[in-house]
């Protein structure tokens, strides 16, 4: 079987198959933090480096792992960087680490950590292990990220609020306040909100692809039937 392409793995992670819009894998999470924009990006940094470890190891070990315990050791493989992220976090954003609670832990379970590891990590080379991994990463953080910004706006009336628990005081004054006076909007950042704007994004990705479909037929052009002329040498008895 070939190995895909780095386009394809692009254009799967971050459109075709999308974890978060496509395969509606890992919504737990997608939708438990995903009140502010800060909350939705820490997640998914931390989400992104365990996919892309995870990937990576997982290719590195693929020929030396018995079946017989594949996924009990993938398992074990993305508890532990999962633990090393926890760490790291408790270290260095602690207030944040805080705030997101289970979900961190709960990366270890993550369909589309799993998902990715089993399905391609363990059939392909570590470079396109590392880059799947970075992709589809990348997708599912920013669908997160897209939710978070776009519920905390209809929330409160801004976004980037509180970005200093993430990237220390230089990003004390990052908020921005697109909607001056705006008394918020509380059904937005309840939880019935991030499935009213998940919803939304799944049909507007669905109303693209279908332009899209529409488009590239409308431009097909079908090629002249040519009428070819038929030379009968010999005799026809």
């Amino acid at each position: 079987m070939a190995s895909p392409s780095y386009r394809e793995i692009t254009l799967n992670g971050l459109w075709k198959n999308n974890p978060a819009l496509v395969q509606l894998l890992g919504l737990c999470p997608l939708l438990g933090v995903s009140n502010s924009a800060v909350n939705a990006l820490g997640l998914a940094l931390a989400s992104a480096m365990v996919l892309i470890c995870s990937n990576t190891l997982v290719s590195l070990a693929r020929g030396v792992v018995n079946t017989a315990v594949r996924l009990p050791a993938f398992v074990m493989i993305i508890a532990a960087l999962t633990t090393c992220i926890e760490l790291l976090m408790q270290a260095f954003t602690y207030e944040l680490y805080q705030i997101l609670g289970i979900f961190i832990p709960l990366i270890t379970t993550n369909c589309v950590i799993l998902g990715r590891a089993d399905g391609f990590a363990a059939k392909n080379d570590p470079a396109r292990s590392a880059y799947d991994g970075l992709i589809m990463g990348l997708g599912f953080g920013v669908v997160l990220v897209m939710i978070g910004a776009l519920r905390e706006l209809f929330g409160t009336g801004a976004v980037f609020a509180n970005m200093h628990l993430l990237f220390g005081p230089m990003a004390a004054n990052w908020q921005l306040t697109l909607i001056p006076e705006y008394k918020g909007f509380l059904l937005a950042i309840l939880p019935p909100g991030a499935f009213i704007v998940l919803g939304l994004l799944i049909a507007g990705k669905n109303r693209i692809d279908e332009a899209l479909a529409e488009r590239a037929k409308a431009q097909q052009v079908e090629a002249p039937v040519q009428s070819r002329r038929v030379r009968v040498t010999g005799v026809i008895e």
